[in-house]
């Protein structure tokens, strides 16, 4: 049932990141009038977050604010900042808030995103951080300003794009991941060699291989690490970035169905954000949707939450869905180079490496001989131009043949 601007319970957004915000902006734009609550459990306004390990971090930019204060008066959405929400009462169709309020909805949309992981059984120490939101990103930034070296456990996107910022630095980075390149369970090794190859260039001691064992102290503060191969290493600055986990704690009771932990986790959704319970939807790196091919998927990129969030307004307002072909795009900066994707490349696809000058790169990944995804560092055009053939899911051959 798609509601109206005469229903007395408003539509509620659980969560006030890019996810929720798309969201709201969507259904105002789809010509939704009737009441609308952005539920934040952060005190500031909605902000962009791919610029706090890169252009925050760094200092070369204070505010990523998404929009002013002045856009949610105007477009009439009732923003609550420092407003969390701890349960979900899917038959009474009501949120329970941490201040044991209760917030009556018509629709639910949840937008939680996700949290990161942590190490257990490291020592309480200062110097030791994770990064996703922005009071991370400032304290982070603030004790950047005096370190002297650095360690980053876990060479994912984060985990990259931290040690090519504290380079940009001039900080000494030592950059630990267990497995045999960066970015190899996202990207495979043979493209992640090619991220190896460009941080060691740029004075990065680089450590695949290996974890972290245990962190060393001096007094309350990190001095140090020792690794899981047995060696020690010098670091006043410690970011942990092994990878984040769905916000979905909160929902233990609610009967909304959740995905296994082992294979992500996340909220259980169709094709276009629809919950097991009747009324509710999930948007953004919280949501396990239904894909293309087949399989529930959580993506966590920052276009995907546009593209959920025009979905969702749509179907939950009874509106005719997009039509152009769902390709997914994500992108990473680290140093000067961009590295973007386009598809759904995996660590298992074949990967043809077409292009490769020992700094840029790009490669076509292929399934079954057909073109699933392309991978590209500083060739943006070579990585643009494959989106209508990885659309129509064009055979890998034809982009090697030469014309």
């Amino acid at each position: 049932m798609a509601p109206s601007a005469t229903d007395s319970a408003p539509i509620v957004i659980v969560g006030a990141g890019l996810a929720g915000l798309r969201t709201a902006e969507e259904l105002r734009r789809a010509g939704y009038e009737g009441a609308l609550i952005l539920l934040g459990d952060e005190p500031r306004l909605p902000y962009d977050r791919p610029p706090l390990s890169k252009q925050f971090v760094r200092g070369e930019t204070d505010d990523t604010t998404l929009r002013p204060a002045e856009f949610f008066a105007e477009k009439q959405i009732d923003l609550r900042l420092d407003t969390a929400a701890i349960g979900v009462d899917t038959a009474a169709r009501q949120v329970r808030l941490a201040d044991g309020a209760t917030l009556d909805y018509d629709q639910l949309i949840i937008a939680t995103g996700l949290r990161p992981r942590r190490l257990p059984g490291l020592p309480d120490l200062k110097g030791v951080h994770v990064l996703r939101g922005h009071a991370d990103a400032a304290a982070l930034r603030a004790e950047l300003a005096e370190a002297t070296t650095a360690l980053v456990v876990g060479a994912g996107f984060i985990g990259c794009e931290l040690a090519a910022s504290f380079r940009t630095r001039g900080v000494p980075v030592v950059l630990v991941e267990p497995q045999p390149t960066p970015l190899a369970s996202v990207l495979g090794e043979q493209v992640g060699a090619l991220v190896a190859r460009m941080h060691r260039d740029e004075g990065v001691d680089l450590r695949c291989g290996t974890g972290l064992d245990t962190l060393l102290a001096d007094g309350d503060r990190v001095r140090g690490a020792r690794l899981s191969d047995g060696t020690e290493v010098a670091a006043d600055l410690v970011v942990i970035g092994v990878g984040s986990r769905p916000v979905t704690e909160w929902l233990a009771d609610s009967g909304i169905a959740l995905a296994d932990p082992a294979a992500g986790g996340g909220i259980v959704a169709d094709e276009v954000g629809r919950t097991s319970a009747e009324r509710v939807w999930a948007v953004g790196d919280v949501a396990a949707w239904l894909h293309q091919t087949g399989r529930r998927k959580r993506i966590e990129h920052w276009t995907n939450a546009g593209e959920q969030a025009r979905l969702v307004a749509c179907a939950l307002l009874g509106a005719a869905p997009p039509t152009a072909a769902r390709v997914p795009y994500f992108w990473s900066d680290q140093y000067e180079v961009k590295i973007q994707a386009l598809g759904t490349p995996t660590a298992t696809d074949d990967v043809h490496l077409v292009v490769d000058d020992g700094r840029k790169f790009l490669a076509y990944y292929a399934q079954d001989g057909k073109l699933t995804g392309v991978v590209g560092a500083g060739m943006t055009a070579g990585v643009m131009k494959t989106r209508a053939k990885i659309a129509a899911g064009a055979a890998v051959s034809e982009l090697l043949t030469p014309s």
